[in-house]
């Protein structure tokens, strides 16, 4: 009997980058298609109350008691947007909402070094079937910096493409990025960097005349919908953030 264990452990060390995900998104099931993806993300946000925020969190305050990612069901939730979004064997695939990977509760004092927006993104992407493709991180640096090399060549048959807002209109399924904190300011023209930089990204979920609507996660600590101004053609413009890229997600169907 006991080499039979020893094989299977000796299986598990060498399981798949993507080995988290469920059977029909490892396979998958079905093509990594834009409704997926935009379905699986209006799903999280009905989910987490159909938060709306339009203001970028004026007057919103972090408390223990009030943030929604530290709430019996939600902290949950956010554990498994780390465990199925993140690679097998990254340490932050342990992480939830307000535990580290040792299963410690983390003061609200440093939530940021636990910052979950990325995950979000890598979950919807692996649930909706993007695969190995998709370049699954716990910051969003660093898939933004994957596809601006991509847009440069250097990637054969790239899933993401970084695109410029000036010229290019985001379509349902794309991933539109801000830089934060030191990285505010930043311009297509900086990308792709050296170095790693702090970022949020958040998935096109509709769009109507002049309004593109997104969701992201980890904004007021819960998965959020933001309303952005566009022009006639589509493109950002005007709006409170600077979204200085677009991913373009190279889906397999509609």
């Amino acid at each position: 009997m006991r080499k039979p264990l020893l094989l299977l452990l000796a299986l598990a060390g060498c399981a798949a980058p993507d080995a988290h995900a469920p059977p029909f998104a490892n396979r998958p099931y079905a093509p990594f298609s834009r409704t997926d993806a935009v379905a699986i993300a209006m799903g999280e946000w009905r989910l987490w109350g159909q938060r709306v925020d339009d203001d970028g969190g004026a007057g919103y305050v972090q408390t223990d008691a009030t943030m929604g990612e530290r709430q019996p069901g939600l902290w949950e939730r956010v554990g498994e947007y780390w465990w199925q979004g993140m690679n097998a064997r990254m340490p932050e695939a342990a992480w939830t909402g307000k535990h580290d990977g040792d299963g410690r509760v983390f003061p609200v004092a440093i939530n940021g070094r636990y910052a979950w927006s990325a995950a979000f993104i890598s979950y919807v992407m692996r649930i909706a079937g993007a695969g190995p493709n998709f370049p699954y991180a716990p910051d969003h640096a660093y898939y933004i910096n994957i596809a601006a090399r991509a847009a440069t060549g250097k990637i054969p048959d790239p899933l993401l493409l970084a695109e410029n807002p000036a010229t290019y209109a985001p379509r349902l399924g794309d991933l539109v990025c801000l830089g934060r904190n030191r990285a505010r300011g930043m311009r297509f023209a900086d990308l792709p960097t050296s170095t790693p930089f702090p970022a949020h990204c958040a998935i096109v979920v509709a769009g109507a005349p002049h309004t593109v609507s997104i969701i992201g996660g980890n904004v007021d600590d819960a998965v959020t919908m933001t309303h952005l101004h566009a022009d006639d053609e589509g493109r950002l413009a005007g709006n409170m953030e600077d979204w200085f890229v677009i991913l373009k997600v190279n889906y397999k169907a509609k």
